[in-house]
């Protein structure tokens, strides 16, 4: 019941969150195919020898570009055991300042991409009778956005329903597709993105009294991602420090 040996893309690796999911698959013996936008200035140093990572400089707002590299990757790797996509941007506006060109931006990022992977390397999974697909949703989308814009808010709840949608058509063929909901994890969509009455706000209303570490979400990611958690499909793991149960 191991890791050692799979194949993993996690999009947004240069980030906070990614890098941190990242470095924890390499620890399990996980071959990881970093993608970011970043991917060709990013440290490219190997937490483990045995298990390098492989960076890709990918814009995954440009549909043909994620095209060409899934084919790429499937070439080089075959099929892709465990899909993250973690890769998001935050928008803070609300209905009436949020343009259609911010709309389409922050969907494209959030859930275009990840659809466009997902079906990309969902035959692979298929014909091997094994995948793990974790999104990195929000907590933004079981609030309705407290802090966070409307664009970003529908962009992650979309990502819920991608999840559902996934899970529900690959549930007999050994894979298994989740979500995690972390709300406001160190990262620089918290301490650069919101303000710093924001941030002391939603501080003081987290029953934890802490924001979420990093290292949280990667080990999330990771039990996922295990075989021993092959029998959890269609399901969202909130990471909020008690803001809310469901």
């Amino acid at each position: 019941m191991t890791l050692s040996g799979k194949t993993a893309v996690v999009t947004g690796a240069a980030g906070t969150i990614g890098s941190a999911i990242s470095k924890a698959l390499v620890e399990l013996g996980v071959h990881v195919v970093a993608i970011d936008l970043a991917g060709e200035s990013a440290d490219t140093s190997n937490p483990s020898a045995e298990h390098p990572m492989t960076w890709v400089h990918l814009d995954l707002t440009d549909a043909d570009a994620v095209a060409t590299a899934t084919k790429a990757l499937i070439k080089r790797f075959g099929a892709i055991d465990i899909l993250v996509n973690n890769a998001g941007v935050l928008s803070n506006k609300k209905i009436r300042d949020t343009t259609l060109e911010e709309w389409h931006r922050v969907n494209a990022i959030n859930i275009d991409a990840a659809f466009l992977l997902i079906r990309s390397f969902l035959p692979g999974m298929r014909a091997q009778k094994w995948g793990r697909i974790i999104n990195i949703s929000s907590y933004a989308a079981k609030c309705g956005g407290l802090t966070a814009g409307t664009a970003y808010t529908v962009s992650k709840s979309a990502l819920i329903g991608l999840t559902f949608a996934t899970a529900r058509e690959t549930t007999f063929e050994g894979i298994t597709a989740n979500a995690i909901a972390p709300a406001y994890v160190m990262s620089p969509m918290v301490t650069e993105q919101l303000t710093a009455e924001q941030r002391k706000h939603q501080l003081a209303q987290i029953p934890v009294g802490r924001f979420c570490d990093p290292e949280e979400v990667a080990h999330a990611v990771t039990f996922l991602a295990s075989p021993l958690a092959g029998f959890i499909t269609g399901e969202v793991i909130d990471m909020n420090g008690g803001l809310q149960f469901d």
